[in-house]
């Protein structure tokens, strides 16, 4: 017997948006709701110039989920980004006995735009904590460092008398930071290489390095943030931190947005003291980005070129995160 034809769902509706999800309804015929196995989601974002450029091209648009009662929620693992505009559209299936699928026409298109919340406290502890579980263990270094070319550093001392300015942090990273496009600061690493206790030779930032010495940037007047946990879909994942003078106008930003961590007993960046003198630790598994919310005096420590290569794969400048990675990903929406 031959069975009837899906009826055409109508009348889409999207609610509850956020920065990475929304929810999705729709009418279908009464007779096909006992029916019906599967719902194919087709969501297409509206190309711009700002469009993600690390998105894999074979990445399909259209979701293939089980008959739930609507509505449906739709998260982040649909590669959704904040503040940008996407067309719906949905088709009803039943699974039949030799794996095909009988479906419905496909509905109207619906457009809508997700939102730009930054996440919550609660998210970036949930992020935090996710970080924490793959920072691996403590090794000592002693300097910061900032790589750069060399005209950025005669630029500072020509305009700035020799003070490095902070900068507004780019979008690069957890779309749902709340530092992106709103904290200055200027970005430092700490890394060392296991073998030798010493920076990288290699850098995506430039041939020339600004070293100085831990303490003139972290110490007991210092207040610490976690700000961020992502990857690039490559194996490396990134913590940003943010190191605010107390009482600064960055430490009051981050005390409202950022949760704050101990100096001396943290998985990433520590400070604490031994025998009278501080002993910094960085964590192992995870390439850390510092954020220092105030200018920095170039005299307080020493220029030079390195050695090795220029590494550009390595750079995070408006990079995206990895929306599929499991390591550093979480739900916001639910």
């Amino acid at each position: 017997m031959k069975m009837d034809l899906l009826s055409t769902p109508h009348n889409i509706q999207i609610t509850n948006i956020t920065c990475d999800s929304f929810k999705i309804s729709w009418v279908m015929d009464p007779s096909d709701l006992e029916r019906i196995t599967h719902y194919f989601i087709d969501l297409n974002k509206k190309e711009n110039k700002d469009s993600n450029k690390f998105k894999h091209r074979d990445v399909p648009t259209k979701l293939v989920a089980k008959a739930v009662p609507l509505p449906m929620t739709v998260r982040g693992h649909w590669f959704l980004s904040p503040r940008t505009e996407y067309s719906v559209a949905v088709q009803t299936a039943i699974k039949q006995s030799d794996g095909e699928y009988m479906v419905s026409d496909w509905s109207e298109i619906v457009e809508f735009c997700t939102g730009g919340q930054d996440y919550a406290m609660v998210h970036l502890q949930q992020l935090q904590e996710k970080a924490e579980s793959i920072a691996g263990r403590m090794l000592r270094f002693t300097v910061f460092y900032r790589n750069q070319h060399m005209e950025y550093f005669d630029y500072t001392r020509l305009h700035f008398g020799n003070m490095m300015q902070p900068y507004v942090k780019d979008s690069s990273g957890s779309h749902g930071s709340p530092i992106n496009g709103t904290l200055h600061g200027i970005f430092f690493s700490c890394n060392t290489e296991f073998n030798t206790g010493q920076p990288p030779q290699d850098s995506p930032y430039g041939q020339y390095r600004f070293q100085i010495p831990a303490q003139r940037l972290f110490n007991q007047k210092t207040s610490l943030y976690f700000a961020d946990f992502y990857c690039m879909y490559t194996a490396y994942h990134y913590v940003i931190l943010v190191l605010a003078p107390k009482g600064s106008s960055g430490d009051e930003f981050c005390r409202v947005h950022l949760p704050e961590l101990d100096i001396a007993h943290n998985k990433f960046l520590t400070c604490s003291e031994e025998g009278g003198t501080l002993v910094y630790c960085h964590a192992q598994d995870v390439i850390l980005e510092v954020v220092y919310t105030e200018p920095v005096d170039m005299a307080l420590g020493v220029l030079g070129e390195i050695s090795g290569h220029q590494l550009m794969s390595l750079s995070t400048a408006d990079a995206k995160k990895d929306p599929s990675c499991k390591t550093c990903n979480i739900s916001v929406g639910r």
